[in-house]
């Protein structure tokens, strides 16, 4: 799977957080901090090519039929960090031992959702 970059990250930020197709300029409003000190603001030719590589990584989409062009996330946010989890624990060396360390650093709450999202599966023994 590929990876994101920091600007790469920030533009799928947005787009997973507002649930629609936005336009370069869009996007790019939505990438200005109005609370930061400086404004670094963003021209919309860098936009537009980040949004060509994440296409071609196939995180996003173009609607083509638009004008000016809207851009849409292909996969939820949590799907992609199942991805991610996923190719992770596929290279270590030592799956069983992966998880077991990952299982032994979440909080009560989430080893609650866990146990509830396996249906109760007793732990091995």
């Amino acid at each position: 799977m590929a990876r994101l970059g920091e600007l790469e990250r920030s533009m799928m930020d947005v787009l997973w957080d507002t649930k629609m197709a936005l336009s370069a300029n869009d996007l790019r409003e939505h990438l200005i901090d109005p609370a930061a000190a400086t404004k670094k603001e963003l021209a919309t030719t860098t936009v537009l090519t980040v949004l060509s590589r994440l296409e071609a990584k196939g995180f996003v989409t173009r609607d083509r039929a638009r004008r000016p062009h809207v851009y849409h996330a292909v996969t939820s946010r949590a799907e992609h960090t199942a991805e991610l989890m996923h190719e992770v624990l596929g290279s270590a060396p030592d799956r069983e031992a992966a998880l077991a360390r990952f299982i032994g650093a979440v909080s009560p709450a989430e080893a609650e959702t866990l146990r509830e999202l396996l249906g109760g599966v007793p732990a091995r023994t």
